[in-house]
């Protein structure tokens, strides 16, 4: 899955354009390295989100739907 689309699924980020933007504009990483919005999101990969304030998660699921309940079980908050 996109790693726009899985920040946007997750509900680490509210939107997927905004997921986008942060991309492009270098505040995502991804095993401390920048990551572009096409990147391919794995399990066990370590996402880091800096925007405003650092936030890092380990990717634990990687699935196409969530509902609000379920979205915060594809991931845990290791920062």
């Amino acid at each position: 899955m996109r790693l726009d689309k899985y920040l946007k699924v997750t509900r680490l980020i509210k939107r997927r354009t905004v997921a986008n933007e942060a991309c492009d504009a270098e505040k995502i990483s991804v095993n401390g390295k920048i990551a572009r919005a096409s990147y391919d999101v794995k399990v066990g990969d370590i996402i880091e989100i800096n925007m405003g304030r650092t936030v890092k998660v380990k990717v634990l699921n990687v699935t196409e739907h969530a509902t609000k309940e379920n979205a915060a079980d594809n991931y845990v908050v290791i920062e």
